[in-house]
């Protein structure tokens, strides 16, 4: 890389934000402009707004916020048009990546930079295996490359012609290895995990409080918040008759070393767990027309990842009405009373480790050098 080259990044969500923090330190001597959290900011990106702008999920969510994004979107299609970058690298958040990307294919500006060479770059393959597999073909013809995290994944995708390479889960980057199970003093610990996103921290706070107040104060209850939620959640505690301690989302693994039992809401947590060999309950509340729509279009028995990868319940399940604290407390209760029940759920999470990366080279590493090769 002769010259200073740009690089647009997009990051909509807390995990993006660390894994494209990530790229950005692996390639020194590249300008960033784009939008990120404050990971990426930490790493030098230039963020042309809020990166919680993005963090919206399921289809009334998105649609209340339509007009932000629908403005966020121009925005970003107008910067993309000013700084003309040499790459534009998207992380997750694909609904928001593939209509910037539209948006400039439909200009007469953006065609102007894709005939001079701007190429898009697209981190997270969609779980096309689960779900709406027509996405993969819609893929191919948005990106120009797609780094996904499995092996398994890449023939989706590939026989579109989209080049797909596998990279590895990037939280096995930070996990693996690096962190050891240890008894903590006291009280045994419980850690609950809302969510990244308000929409989904709002559902799951107050059947995490009846859950708390059926279990009593026998445990410690920890909750590790993002900088989108913290207010949010401190809030919703404060009138708890049994007190959490809440600690940032950055010092989560510290925790997760000490705890007993975790309730977790789906997503990328459930992998974080699973790698550092936690006992956990996965649950997840939908706005209800989410939730019918989802069931009429999953394809998969589970949603953790772990349970994905083995093909059998090692995590217990709990979604939609079924994200009870009734039901909380009955998966809760087998976990903590039964030692054979507890050491079989932590040996099958030690025998998908093979199963998170390639190598020991970080995710982010392997997706830095791929892009060195075309800027």
């Amino acid at each position: 890389m002769p010259n200073k080259k740009t690089i647009f990044i997009i990051a909509g969500e807390v995990s993006g934000d660390v894994l494209g923090a990530n790229i950005m330190r692996e390639l020194r001597g590249v300008n960033f402009v784009g939008i990120g959290g404050q990971n990426m900011r930490d790493a030098g990106l230039k963020s042309i707004f809020p990166m919680s702008d993005l963090a919206v999920m399921g289809i009334t969510e998105v649609l209340a916020n339509a007009r932000t994004l629908t403005r966020r979107i121009n925005e970003t299609i107008q910067k993309i048009i000013d700084i003309k970058p040499d790459l534009i690298l998207t992380i997750d958040s694909p609904g928001f990546a593939r209509s910037v990307i539209s948006g400039l294919k439909k200009s007469n500006a953006g065609q102007d930079l894709i005939r001079n060479g701007l190429k898009f770059y697209h981190v997270v393959a969609p779980q096309v295996w689960a779900w709406r597999p027509g996405r993969a073909k819609k893929y191919a013809k948005t990106f120009d490359k797609l780094y996904a995290f499995f092996e398994f994944e890449v023939p989706y995708f590939t026989q579109h012609g989209l080049e797909t390479i596998a990279v590895g889960h990037p939280i096995a980057d930070n996990i693996m290895g690096k962190y050891s199970v240890k008894k903590s003093r006291g009280k045994k610990i419980v850690a609950l995990m809302p969510g990244s996103r308000k929409t989904e921290v709002k559902k799951l706070m107050p059947v995490f409080r009846k859950f708390v107040e059926i279990v009593g104060d026998k445990y410690k209850f920890v909750i590790p918040t993002v900088e989108t939620t913290d207010a949010f959640v401190r809030n919703a505690v404060a009138n708890w008759s049994v007190q959490p301690d809440i600690i940032s989302a950055n010092n989560r693994y510290n925790l997760y070393e000490k705890t007993f039992v975790a309730v977790a809401a789906s997503g990328t947590v459930s992998a974080e767990l699973a790698m550092m060999g936690v006992p956990a309950i996965i649950v997840y509340r939908m706005n209800w027309l989410t939730t019918m729509i989802g069931k009429a279009l999953v394809h998969t028995k589970w949603v953790s990842l772990v349970n994905v990868l083995l093909q059998r319940s090692v995590y217990p399940e709990l979604l939609g009405a079924s994200a009870s604290a009734k039901n909380i407390f009955r998966e809760f209760n087998r976990i903590t009373t039964d030692d054979k029940v507890r050491n079989q759920m932590i040996a099958e999470l030690k025998s998908a480790d093979k199963l998170w990366r390639p190598d020991d080279t970080s995710v982010g590493a392997r997706i830095a050098a791929d892009i060195k090769k075309s800027i």
